[in-house]
């Protein structure tokens, strides 16, 4: 039975800051919440992602249960996501532990199509032409076949600028991405988003330049305005990264919005969640690709949820030295998560991954324990 649970906040101070894309204020520290679930015979399971808000008020309905029972787990979680912000981590903490008492990993129990995927580099900063290309060339040279770039400079001529020069620093066989940033806001950026006029001439030019797919263009409310973009250029729209429930990707579905569908399982749905969303994102011909910005076990929990179900071509792996390495999105793991284009999961049980206890203790802002 469920014995303990453990949710404690983290911060990692950032030197240099990380000058994300889609947020104005450079990032100075990173924060993560981290959900430990224990059982009575000792077996730990983890999760890792926003602040599990409100957990004090739920706790009970876990402790004393039976860890395997995951589809209840997840349907109260649901019902909490509603009430009261984003459980998810704590819902990958029990797959996590479920994996373990199984002695099988996450990915054969959730569909076992396979254990292995094809990576891309995502950046996260915007940076020059020159040092935007050498980075590019930089991940080429580790194997990587795809990279996302972020866009939303101050002109239509800056971004294409950052297109051409990296297609041209790379060649052709390697795919590229953008990402707009423009289904969601920071709290304090208040700048009203485009639309689908707004955003034509700059897919217009993606879909000339064979991009591979043109990530967050508009609200990520605006379904029927992604749709008549996905009519009216010849470039894969993609999104749904922070949509918060499992019923809009139906609509999404309904509409016609997407390409490439981009939920995230430790910000809607945790992994049972998704697995029957990847299904109908596979079935309907698009592609479910996981948006995973955030640490090792959120990319290890989508990489799961992604290689057993439908095998996506490619997954994000965030990765932008120096601002954003795997030792600082990582900093919690023993062994941070190193890919280098591709990762295979192999046969560790649940995530397949250990924390570094002592890095956890040194860097833990507060701690909350249930028993």
């Amino acid at each position: 039975m469920i014995e303990s649970i453990v949710h404690s906040h983290h911060r990692l101070v950032l030197d240099p800051p990380f000058p994300a894309a889609w947020d104005p204020e450079p990032r100075r520290a990173f924060p993560v919440a981290l959900v430990r679930v224990r059982d009575d015979s000792g077996v730990e399971g983890i999760g890792m992602g926003d602040p599990v808000r409100g957990l004090v008020d739920y706790e009970h309905l876990f402790l004393g249960g039976d860890p395997l029972d995951l589809d209840r787990h997840s349907a109260i979680l649901d019902n909490v996501a509603f009430l009261d912000g984003r459980p998810w981590p704590f819902e990958i903490a029990l797959w996590d532990l479920a994996g373990k008492l199984s002695q099988r990993p996450i990915w054969q129990m959730v569909g076992a199509r396979g254990d292995t995927l094809d990576l891309y580099a995502s950046f996260g900063t915007h940076r020059s032409p020159v040092e935007t290309v050498a980075a590019a060339q930089a991940v080429v040279s580790r194997g990587f076949r795809a990279l996302k770039l972020r866009l939303g400079r101050d002109s239509l001529s800056e971004d294409l600028a950052i297109v051409d020069a990296v297609r041209e620093g790379v060649g052709d066989e390697v795919a590229l991405m953008v990402d707009c940033n423009q289904g969601w806001r920071m709290p304090w950026d208040i700048r009203p988003p485009p639309t689908l006029e707004d955003v034509l001439p700059l897919a217009g030019e993606l879909a000339d330049r064979g991009v591979h797919w043109m990530e967050e263009p508009l609200h990520r409310g605006d379904h029927r305005g992604m749709a008549a973009l996905r009519e009216q250029v010849d470039v894969r729209i993609a999104g749904g990264e922070m949509t918060r429930e499992l019923h809009e990707f139906e609509l999404m579905l309904q509409a016609g919005a997407l390409d490439v569908y981009q939920p995230d399982a430790a910000v809607t749905g945790g992994i049972g969640g998704l697995r029957r969303v990847a299904a109908a994102v596979d079935a309907a011909g698009h592609v479910f690709s996981p948006h995973t910005w955030g640490s090792g076990v959120a990319l290890l929990a989508n990489a799961h949820l992604t290689a057993g179900t439908v095998g996506t071509t490619f997954l994000e792996y965030p990765l932008d030295p120096p601002e954003w390495t795997e030792d600082r999105r990582d900093f919690l793991l023993a062994d941070p998560v190193r890919c280098d284009g591709r990762i295979t999961l192999g046969d560790r049980p649940g995530l397949g991954v250990e924390l570094d206890l002592e890095r956890c203790e040194a860097t833990a802002v507060n701690v909350a324990r249930y028993s």
